[in-house]
């Protein structure tokens, strides 16, 4: 069973800082361990933050970004470039600084004309059956409880037979996105939840506090499953043993 961590800082700046620094540290034992590392990405004004501080850690110089494997949580289905896909923020954040192997970062596709539906299934295609082992998986909490592109009472969130789905109607602009499915992100051996500020206060206070209507409740890891929080994110969580 995963085991549950909530961490709590002070503020935004901080959680970037503790989250980077986390990940750049997860990344080096991966590879210690196997050689290789593999992390999904989120988006958001967080991820932002935590990929701009990334660049700057004197210790990510320890990391062999040609064996880092990036994948997406989720993404908007929009034309390739658009500045509000999850991609292109994080290629301008850090990816594009990086000396990553092209073949191992995993966008998922852009609006190009196939249509969302066709997005979704190649981009199954390339995460391959069983999905590639995850060192790191990361989602931001939504307003509403939301992670990745499955919101509450919409029908993807059900989804089970598919590792990705195609997401219409959603309640967040655009209305058309790709996600990973509930089942994929449970396959991570680590997943780390990460909320700043009081515009989230109710949603992870909730999912923490054990409603199981937010989608967020249900995302955990195969061995830890973290949340990381600044202290307005925070302030609804009761108190753990």
């Amino acid at each position: 069973m995963s085991k549950t961590l909530v961490v709590v800082v002070p503020d935004a700046d901080v959680l970037a800082a503790t989250v980077a620094s986390r990940l750049v540290a997860k990344i080096v034992d991966a590879q210690a361990d196997r050689g290789t590392a593999s992390v999904v990405l989120t988006g958001g004004r967080i991820a932002k933050k935590v990929l701009e501080t990334v660049k700057d850690l004197p210790a990510a110089a320890a990391i062999d970004w040609s064996h880092v494997d990036l994948w997406w949580g989720d993404e908007r289905f929009l034309p390739p470039g658009d500045g509000e896909r999850n991609e292109t923020q994080a290629r301008a954040a850090l990816l594009d600084s990086l000396p990553l192997d092209p073949a191992k970062v995993h966008a998922m596709p852009a609006d190009d004309g196939q249509g969302v539906e066709a997005a979704a299934a190649a981009y199954a295609a390339e995460l391959g059956d069983p999905v590639p082992v995850f060192d790191v998986l990361m989602l931001g909490v939504g307003e509403d409880g939301h992670v990745a592109s499955l919101f509450p009472d919409h029908p993807v969130l059900n989804e089970t037979s598919t590792t990705t789905a195609a997401v219409h109607n959603s309640p967040k602009p655009p209305p058309n996105r790709v996600t990973l499915t509930m089942p994929t992100i449970q396959t991570a051996d680590e997943v780390w939840l990460i909320a700043a500020g009081a515009d989230k206060t109710t949603s992870v206070g909730a999912a923490l506090n054990g409603d199981k209507a937010k989608p967020a409740a249900h995302a955990t890891g195969v061995g830890r499953t973290y949340w990381l929080l600044d202290r307005a994110a925070a302030a609804d969580v009761a108190a753990r043993p």
